[in-house]
């Protein structure tokens, strides 16, 4: 797998800032953990930010997304939908992930850029 680490929080309803708060609080936990064990901090840059072992994760790396019902989109057609998320600097995707395909009128939206953005902006931008 490419992912130097993955962390993921999940919840039901839409507050996104209690999950973007909840996930900054659980790698603040790893962090400190992988500290006290080995005397050594996660690889950053000040520029770039995290290291990767995958360039197209450098940076922050972060995908925010939000699973959401969007029926008349769905109505309208896959296409439509993509050109308005790319105005909006946005990515769809199915339910069933990058190419597990969609289902019904769910779905999962993310920000597309990842590099060059903090975590806040990303998840604003979401």
């Amino acid at each position: 797998k490419q992912w130097y680490q993955r962390r993921v929080a999940i919840t039901a309803g839409g507050d996104v800032k209690g999950v973007f708060a909840r996930l900054v609080d659980g790698i603040g936990a790893v962090g400190k953990s992988v500290k006290d064990e080995s005397g050594k901090d996660f690889m950053l840059d000040e520029k770039y930010g995290y290291v990767h072992s995958c360039p197209t994760n450098l940076g922050t790396g972060m995908r925010a997304s939000v699973h959401i019902d969007l029926p008349g989109w769905t109505k309208e057609g896959v296409d439509k939908l993509k050109a308005k998320c790319e105005e909006l600097s946005l990515q769809p995707r199915g339910t069933r992930g990058e190419s597990g395909g969609q289902t019904g009128h769910t779905y999962d939206i993310s920000n597309k850029h990842r590099l060059g953005y903090s975590e806040v902006q990303l998840v604003q931008t979401m």
